[in-house]
């Protein structure tokens, strides 16, 4: 936009100029013609007849006038008459040329300048243009919506188009950010509400298991009611976790990834699945240490109870492009390249299963990508050599 508002702004004060210079030639030109036409600067009249000789032969003309030149020479009266409106014509027409070759010439060079100012101020007409540009950029980079849409152009100018679109654009990222915000902090406070009545209900069921002559019937009744309950107190848990992890982290610790890991590896009940490979180099990296933690605990349980029978998974970390990264491999059911993102969704299952509910809610990835993004990263997937996922977390290091 910048280079055709240029090449319009130039091109216009050429079309301009080029008129003008026309307009100027045609007035010039007639001026010319209508002042001096074919009249001589000198003219030369005859003031006298010339006399004729006593004596002089029937016929006899006399000789015509003459002029005498500076170097001697005698010239007739006409011819330098004809000489002079000769002169006189060359003359007009240099002018008349002279005033296109050197009128085009300064309009050339003007119109160079022009073009010149033309791009400078096109920059300064689109500067807010190049704002509201990358205000977008960065709301679309945004490693999450809710934070993204924390941003505002907040242009400031006259009230023109330009502006009204800039607080128009501020206006609907403030609507999606109230929006957002909202739904977060209902899914927050949702789950806290939740936490009330299943803590109840699992006291209540502890109590009628442990009762001194409860049946064998009442006891399997509470351990079936304490099984299901504390599945909806993980859900809940993950619900949180993926509530709170979609905000930016504000306060961040020095920690090591790969400490992390051996600390989550030595605690969690590998199930039958053998650690295939450990690869454990020092990942520094600077963030919250509970939500790293839960991050790490979700890989290594999704490897785990996404599995097959005798199957194995592997970890490593390390650090490349100035990042640390982890990665967790595992066996299991082949997926499908564009069965990768969905993964990543709450609730979402391989083959679209929202009601199977043994192998998890849905939400161990989900928590994982937010955590890394609240951390400025991301986190991908890919089909794991054998089956299964390939995981890798790559959060910014220090």
């Amino acid at each position: 936009m910048r280079v055709r508002l240029t090449v319009l702004y130039g091109g216009l004060f050429f079309l301009a100029g080029a008129i003008l210079l026309t307009v100027m030639y045609l007035l010039v030109r007639q001026n010319l013609e209508t002042r001096l036409g074919d009249k001589t600067f000198i003219s030369i009249q005859q003031t006298a007849p010339p006399t004729i000789p006593a004596g002089s032969l029937p016929g006899y003309l006399p000789p015509e006038p003459v002029a005498r030149l500076a170097d001697g020479r005698k010239v007739a009266l006409a011819d330098v008459s004809a000489a002079i409106s000769k002169e006189q014509a060359a003359i007009r027409g240099q002018m008349l040329d002279s005033l296109l070759a050197q009128g085009g010439i300064v309009l050339l060079g003007i119109g160079v300048v022009a073009a010149g100012f033309g791009w400078l101020m096109a920059e300064r007409s689109l500067r807010p243009v190049h704002q509201i540009t990358a205000t977008a950029r960065r709301v679309a980079a945004a490693a999450s919506a809710q934070r993204g849409l924390h941003e505002r152009i907040a242009l400031v100018g006259p009230r023109d188009e330009i502006k009204e679109l800039a607080d128009t654009f501020d206006d609907m990222l403030e609507r999606l950010d109230r929006s957002f915000d909202g739904q977060r902090r209902f899914v927050a406070n949702a789950s806290h509400e939740l936490r009330t009545p299943l803590a109840i209900n699992r006291a209540l069921a502890e109590l009628a298991a442990t009762r001194p002559g409860a049946s064998a019937d009442a006891r399997q009744l509470a351990e079936s009611v304490l099984s299901v309950n504390a599945r909806n107190e993980r859900l809940i848990d993950g619900l949180l976790t993926l509530a709170e992890s979609e905000n930016q982290v504000t306060e961040r610790v020095p920690l090591d990834v790969s400490a992390i890991v051996e600390h989550v590896l030595a605690g969690t009940d590998l199930q039958g699945v053998t650690c295939a490979s450990r690869e454990l180099v020092s990942a520094p990296v600077s963030g919250d240490p509970v939500l790293l933690e839960r991050l790490t605990q979700n890989l290594v349980d999704n490897a785990v109870r996404h599995n097959r029978p005798g199957g194995w998974l592997s970890v490593a970390t390390g650090v490349a492009d100035g990042y640390a990264v982890l990665a967790v491999t595992n066996t299991g059911q082949p997926v499908a390249p564009y069965e990768l993102e969905t993964v990543f969704e709450p609730f979402r299952r391989l083959g679209g299963d929202r009601v199977r509910s043994e192998r998890g809610f849905g939400l161990g990835l989900s928590i994982v990508r937010a955590v890394a993004r609240a951390h400025g990263g991301d986190a991908v997937a890919a089909p794991g050599p054998q089956g299964g996922l390939t995981v890798t977390v790559r959060i910014p290091g220090t």
